[in-house]
């Protein structure tokens, strides 16, 4: 279980990190990506209900064993599109020559003076050139995670009830403890090689890497992203085969033993404890029709336990904060404190990823530990999580300032002005150059403002080649500085202010403890779902908590998170063959307010919906009490009502001897 664990995780995060490769390399919006990272969850809903119910009573390793080769299936048909389609090719403003070493200048200023009207394209020609360049090949990524997650659905329900029915009770949270963490290790590994792959060029062995002008900094540039789901595809095929021979059933943990009866007792009190009184029947073999029968009479039976649906309400609020923000925040990493896409996911992976690790398995260890009822398991959940949103509130105002770019962020005299009107790119000092405003090719000037292209910066001539490029006597620089400074661009944009780098520590220190925090709170959280649903309805509880929280939580927030995302976008890019691209340059405060407000309030209404919970967790503990206290005191009762009867017996023969003497 560990080992599937770990494979399936190292998978789901490794889809996580390429988000935006794959973005990039299909020029797609984020709102498109954030359908095609929802998939995963639409391949879920397709089966989780069906797989939950009937395969509690079937083969459960085999059917596991089953679900890891439809994911890695799923792997492989992902990594399709990058043998049918053509070359990466970016979007560049500089004309490239067949000779590497050429010292040929270009005339970036002159260079764009015989640009088509950008407003009325040649339809039939669009058309030709996105058959060729293949644009649609992202619908196979979209097929390929959906089968992803078809084939992860038996993993949760089945195997989490398969162990909870043959361990002993107290060793439960433990071994779900020492499960999650070693799936946390999957993505660990996941982020840790998309960060590697990141920066290995998308046709790395195919293209001369000299003829290529970007570095993995740029916005535009592609890391080898298939080349990680051919390793992941592997890894999960191998995991699957252990299942292929465990038994259907295992021997009950300690039942070989003499004291295996008062454990199975013992056992199953602690389990009824919680539970409402229902009368349960003894398992007698029966038929498939017989399960299709009793599966609406069942799901009534299940949401008709208040606890069990408030939990999923309060379960689903929250996933749906947590998988916007952990879809985009490699985006957000980048965009706001101007992190490279390699490093943003290298640093969740190496220091978010561990804390949630250590925060899982101190959960466990906490209610192992202290042994701690369903109450308690509450108070520790509900707890962490008032504790990481008090240290999401903190994150939310912490900023950097906009990425300098002229007519964009700021004025080309360098002043601050955010502008989402494509026509501020112009200006008095390159209106000679005839400029295409759609292209971006950023360069960086030496007064620390970046351009969108060595046209708009009005550069008049070039030296070098590949990333070594240098424009020179560029007007627009000259605009701002004083004559006889250095009026020179490079390609690339503009690094951060120095202090921004400051705040991005602080905001990763809050982000790692939060992380912990919240993590804590995990194992007792699913704790107390177990404990509080019959033991016959364990597997469809589980799967339909799955099913809910994935259909609810996993595929709408990537499709409106990127949607609200979208709207902050300053500049897009171009596609090959026309039409708008992926976007390349955000607003970073409308996107840090849009990202992590929304998210913020998600967790607001997640904990809110926690009070209500723990509430009614503490009632119901406290009737059970009430009844087992009114047991108690029938039994004393009938007791000294028998102890009375045989002392007015006792004195009536006394009486009667008295008289007969």
């Amino acid at each position: 279980m560990a080992f599937v664990f770990f494979a399936k995780a190292f998978g789901g995060a490794y889809m996580k990190s390429s988000i935006t490769q794959i973005e990039r390399r299909f020029d797609i919006p984020s709102s498109l990506i954030g359908v095609i990272d929802g998939s995963f969850e639409m391949g879920n809903l397709l089966v989780i209900a069906f797989v939950s119910y009937f395969g509690a009573k079937l083969h459960r390793p085999r059917l596991i064993g089953i679900g890891c080769l439809v994911m890695a299936a799923g792997c492989f048909l992902i990594t399709l599109p990058h043998f049918l389609q053509g070359l990466y090719k970016y979007e560049t403003s500089v004309t490239h020559s067949n000779d590497v070493n050429s010292t040929e200048s270009i005339l970036p200023c002159l260079s764009n003076q015989t640009v088509p009207d950008e407003d009325t394209p040649d339809l039939a020609a669009i058309a030709d050139c996105e058959k060729a360049a293949g644009s649609s090949m992202w619908v196979y990524v979209f097929l390929g995670n959906m089968l992803r997650g078809i084939g992860e659905t038996p993993i949760m329900p089945l195997g989490v009830s398969y162990l909870d029915d043959f361990s002993r009770e107290e060793n439960t949270p433990f071994y779900l403890a020492c499960i999650h963490t070693v799936g946390i290790l999957g993505p660990m590994f996941g982020y840790m090689m998309g960060s590697f792959l990141a920066k290995i060029y998308v046709d790395v062995g195919f293209v001369d890497l000299e003829s290529v002008t970007i570095n993995y900094k740029d916005s535009r540039w592609v890391g080898a992203w298939w080349l990680g789901f051919i390793v992941t595809g592997t890894i999960i095929l191998l995991s699957s085969i252990p299942f292929w021979f465990l038994p259907k059933s295992l021997p009950k943990q300690g039942k070989e033993k003499s004291q295996s009866k008062r454990t199975e007792v013992a056992k199953a009190a602690e389990q009824d404890n919680f539970l409402p009184e229902e009368h349960q029947e003894k398992e007698t073999p029966v038929t498939f029709q017989q399960l299709a029968k009793d599966f609406i009479p069942s799901l009534k039976r299940l949401f008709r336990n208040s606890i069990y649906t408030l939990m999923i309400l309060t379960y689903l609020v929250a996933v749906n904060g947590f998988m916007g923000m952990i879809t985009f925040k490699p985006k957000f990493l980048e965009q706001i404190y101007g992190q490279s896409a390699s490093k943003a996911i290298f640093l969740i992976g190496i220091l978010n990823l561990p804390a949630v690790a250590l925060g899982i398995i101190t959960g466990g260890f906490v209610l192992k530990r202290f042994k701690l009822g369903v109450v308690g398991a509450a108070k520790v959940s509900m707890g962490a999580s008032i504790g990481s949103f008090c240290l999401l509130v903190v994150q939310v105002f912490l900023r950097c300032e906009n990425a300098e770019v002229a007519g964009l962020t700021v004025t080309y005299q360098g002043i601050p002005d955010v502008s989402y009107n494509a026509q501020t790119l112009l200006s008095q000092c390159n209106n000679g150059c005839s400029c295409s405003m759609k292209q971006w090719d950023p360069v960086c000037a030496y007064n620390g403002i970046t351009y969108a292209s060595p046209c708009l910066a009005g550069c008049q001539t070039s030296t070098g080649t590949g990333r070594e490029m240098v424009f020179h006597n560029c007007s627009c620089v000259g605009a701002i500085m004083s004559p006889g400074l250095n009026m020179s661009t490079v390609l690339g944009q503009c690094p951060r202010k120095s202090n921004c780098d400051r705040i991005f520590k602080i905001y990763m220190a809050l982000s790692v403890v939060g992380s912990f925090i919240s993590a804590c709170g995990g194992t007792p959280g699913y704790i107390v779902l177990l404990r509080s649903i019959q033991k016959d309805l364990k597997a469809l509880a589980l799967g339909m908590q799955t099913l809910i929280v994935r259909t609810l939580g996993g595929i709408p927030p990537p499709i409106y998170f990127g949607a609200l995302i979208d709207r902050t976008c300053l500049k897009w890019g171009t596609k090959q063959c026309g039409g708008r691209g992926a976007c390349r340059l955000y607003d970073a405060d409308a996107f840090r307010w849009t990202f992590m407000g929304l998210i913020t309030g998600l967790y607001l209404l997640s904990n809110m919906m926690w009070g209500g919970l723990y509430h009614k967790i503490v009632q119901r503990q406290k009737k059970l009490a009430l009844k087992e206290q009114a047991k108690d005191n029938g039994l004393e009762a009938n007791g000294v009502n028998g102890h009375a009867n045989i002392n007015i017996a006792q004195n009536k023969d006394d009486t009667d001897k008295e008289s007969t003497i």
